[in-house]
């Protein structure tokens, strides 16, 4: 890098230092996004077919699929996730997602207009150029190929800027896409941080889109930056606080089991983890009980380990705040069953946490915790759950447990979210698009719609003489 400046990665297991990173900053985001300019106006990658494209796109998923033992490595020892969860999920995810979309790149096309008078008219969709990614830590490898993949099937070229916590997975990849043959300059990784690298690509003249993932507030500054410099679009998705609403007709072992699951996943980091759970009261009683037992019963400990289900928190400014979030639900007023502890003297391990008696006004049942921390709430009707499921800020995600088609269906049509998982959680898939509303921010991930923010749709006319018909 450009200043010869680096940064430290650490081990949340240990809090130990790991490795040192080259530290991106303006100068190099400069150099990064030159590289992709030229990239884009001058070299091949936009002018080849997109069949062309798909095949590199493929030799590309070949080789994440032959390096998932050190890539799901990186991802663990980065961000305290499982290994085995990295190994079966999140690495053959990445490589899918960039499959789908390789079988997009030769099937984009615009259409021929029916013009209201002697004029030939269709459309084309063009890349839109240069792309800047900002990717979070909390899915290093997923998060890359959401944006990543659609991308390059446009045939744009781009500059990604990973999480600082957790550079390294990024950095390998980068490597794996030069081998499987995507032309210099198109797809280019600068480590840095947010203030000094992602303000440089956000506000920058020659970038023409770009695609956040993180929080809310930085969301903001992208956006902003964004406007003052070039107009230049975003998408963003950013943070939630999703509601789980469990129906008197559930299955509530099934649902004790979802619950956990959406809420304590990933050591509950992650932008759709369902922590306001509403239990309706007929079944609430019983689904406490057998929450705070499942919740006791989780291992956390070393994510290594395959007999682990929860990993460190991802640093010691993650670990501190949930700590604080759980103090503020105590001084609340909430009622804290089971958890709300520190479970190691080093590394940033915190135990499964229980709150009940959660008002809807309560900072916990409020603000994005980002970790173990699971809200249980009582309901009585179904307009009461839709009210209190809606008054958050957040439109991320939503789940939905009953056996009722019809409860399922006002449910599913009247919470104002991005998705709504019904008797399942985390259902997500290449072809289903996902993202917010509200101020979990717009833009689509996955699926054809996560295509379309990386394409511009241009219109051309030209007079018809003599035509037969119109």
């Amino acid at each position: 890098m450009h200043t010869g400046k680096t940064f430290e990665t650490r081990d949340p297991r240990t809090g130990e230092v790991i490795a040192k990173i080259a530290e991106g900053d303006k100068a190099d985001i400069d150099l990064a996004v030159k590289a992709a300019r030229e990239a884009f106006d001058n070299g091949p990658w936009p002018r080849m077919p997109g069949c062309a494209r798909a095949r590199i796109m493929h030799r590309f998923a070949d080789l994440v699929d032959q390096h998932v033992e050190e890539l799901a490595a990186l991802d663990t020892v980065d961000a305290g996730k499982l290994f085995l969860m990295g190994k079966m999920m999140d690495i053959p995810g990445g490589a899918n997602l960039l499959r789908y979309y390789a079988g997009a790149a030769d099937k984009i096309h615009g259409e021929t207009l029916k013009m209201a008078r002697p004029l030939h008219g269709y459309t084309l969709k063009e890349p839109v150029g240069v792309v800047g990614h900002i990717v979070p830590w909390n899915y290093p490898t997923t998060m890359f190929f959401f944006k990543v993949s659609p991308a390059l099937a446009a045939g744009c070229t781009m500059v990604v800027k990973p999480a600082e916590q957790t550079p390294l997975s990024a950095l390998f990849y980068a490597h794996l896409a030069k081998e499987a043959g995507i032309p210099d300059g198109v797809l280019n990784v600068v480590p840095g941080f947010g203030p000094t690298a992602g303000a440089a690509m956000a506000s920058h003249m020659d970038v023409d889109k770009i695609s956040f993932t993180g929080s809310t507030e930085v969301g903001r500054l992208v956006m902003q930056a964004a406007a003052m410099s070039n107009l230049k679009p975003v998408s963003l998705e950013l943070g939630g606080k999703s509601p789980v609403i469990v129906f008197d007709d559930a299955d509530v072992d099934m649902a004790v089991n979802l619950v956990n699951m959406a809420t304590y996943m990933n050591k509950g980091e992650i932008c759709v983890a369902g922590t306001r759970i509403y239990v309706q009261e007929g079944i609430y009683d019983a689904f406490v009980k057998k929450s705070v037992e499942l919740a006791k019963k989780s291992v956390v400990g070393d994510p290594f380990n395959p007999n682990v289900h929860q990993g460190p928190q991802v640093d010691k400014d993650q670990y501190e705040k949930v700590l604080k979030y759980i103090d503020v639900g105590k001084s609340e007023g909430a009622t804290l069953l089971t958890g709300g502890k520190p479970c190691s003297d080093k590394g940033y391990y915190i135990e499964p946490t229980i709150f009940t008696n959660v008002t809807d006004d309560m900072a916990i049942a409020q603000e994005e915790i980002f970790g173990p921390v699971m809200a249980l709430m009582k309901f009585k009707t179904v307009e009461e759950v839709i009210q209190k499921a809606n008054s958050t800020r957040y439109g991320l995600a939503a789940g939905v447990v009953t056996k009722n088609i019809d409860t399922m269906n006002t449910v599913s049509r009247s919470v104002r979210s991005g998705v709504v998982w019904v008797n399942c959680y985390f259902a997500f898939d290449p072809d289903a698009p996902f993202g917010g509303c509200k101020m979990s921010g717009f833009g689509k991930d996955m699926g054809t719609d996560a295509l379309e923010k990386y394409l511009h749709t241009k219109t051309v006319v030209t007079p018809l003489y003599n035509t037969p018909w119109l």
